[in-house]
């Protein structure tokens, strides 16, 4: 892509997530939406390649319905209140609409479908934009209307999206679907406590970026997108596949690492705001998450393909790929559980 048209699409990404977590003003909020959506397109669609039309395709009509629904909302809470302030929606109707057109946007089950199809038909580097950059701005409407939103339907949104995260993703072999997949339940863990304590959903959201940045930034780095190539890095990288599998496995959730801490801090807040249930199902749902990152660990380190004893290490020409970005979020996404009960006196 051309430097000056991918500076001028990026810069209009940017522009249109900050109006969208800086407005009062539904019209700009809008506003901001659709500048968001319009610019990430062409970024979706840079391979050109059916695949990634056709994923392009369904990210826009996915995006403009749930655009036009939350337009809905705001006109029928304009009727209603005379006003477009953000923090003033009073109509219940309206409140439903927007979490149902807010949820669309962010892939929470059960709209979660247009997530994997669109992942999979994109490049590595659109999928990382899409699975983080492009949660901030429905995640901070939620944020600002979480007061107010009916709480039985985001639970049941939110349970819903955790358990077809696990479910979804046990027979893949695509990481960038399997990446998808682990996309809806973490969203699913992020609106579940989004009613009792809106800052840990800040909280998880940000440990949420670091991990899949981690995980996205290695595998471009590797060039993997299948389970088979994934296994095949170790003739060629030990060390990056390594710490490629730790991260799957700190997305997991496993206790050592860092993506223990918000579950963790999740189940506590709603078991201290006597909820005993719904933690109950969504620790033993994230036990399926954790299957298929363990399947992958198998499958990448204690299975050994037949090959030729002079081909165990390969020759490879020099990397010219940047490594030095990914040495802090590695660390920051495996390492950081010790500072768990600093974070806890903070939230």
């Amino acid at each position: 892509m051309n430097p000056l048209v991918f500076s001028t699409i990026m810069s209009t990404i940017i522009l249109g997530t900050i109006i969208v977590i800086t407005s009062s003003h539904w019209l700009l909020v809008w506003i901001g939406f659709e500048m968001n959506m319009l610019a990430i397109i062409p970024m979706l669609m840079k391979n050109h390649h059916p695949r990634s039309t056709e994923a392009g395709v369904k990210y826009f009509l996915t995006q403009a319905t749930a655009s036009m629904l939350l337009m809905l909302a705001v006109i029928i809470n304009l009727l209603y209140s005379g006003q477009w302030t953000v923090t003033n929606m009073i109509n219940p109707t309206a409140l439903t609409i927007l979490t149902l057109a807010l949820c669309m946007k962010l892939g929470l089950a059960p709209f979660h479908f247009w997530v994997p199809e669109v992942t999979q038909g994109i490049p590595l580097s659109s999928g990382l934009l899409l699975l983080t950059w492009q949660k901030l701005a429905p995640l901070s409407i939620l944020y600002i209307i979480s007061p107010k939103i009916n709480p039985e339907l985001l639970l049941i949104m939110s349970i819903l999206s955790v358990m077809i995260g696990g479910w979804g993703g046990l027979n893949q072999t695509q990481l960038r679907k399997i990446m998808a997949y682990s996309s809806i339940a973490h969203m699913g863990w992020m609106t579940s406590i989004l009613i009792y304590n809106p800052t840990m959903t800040l909280l998880n959201l940000v440990i949420y970026i670091t991990m899949t940045l981690t995980m996205f930034m290695l595998l471009i780095m590797t060039s993997t997108t299948t389970t088979l190539s994934l296994s095949h890095t170790w003739n060629k990288m030990p060390l990056i596949t390594s710490i490629i599998l730790t991260t799957l496995l700190s997305l997991g959730g496993l206790p050592p690492l860092t993506g223990f801490m918000p579950k963790w801090m999740i189940i506590q807040e709603m078991t201290k705001n006597d909820n005993l249930i719904l933690p109950t199902m969504m620790a033993m749902m994230a036990l399926l998450n954790l299957y298929f990152y363990m399947r992958l660990m198998y499958a990448t380190s204690l299975t050994m393909f037949p090959t030729m004893n002079n081909n165990k290490i390969k020759w490879y020409f020099e990397d010219i790929k940047q490594t030095t970005g990914p040495i802090p979020l590695i660390i920051a996404s495996t390492m950081t559980l010790p500072l768990t009960p600093l974070i806890m006196t903070l939230y």
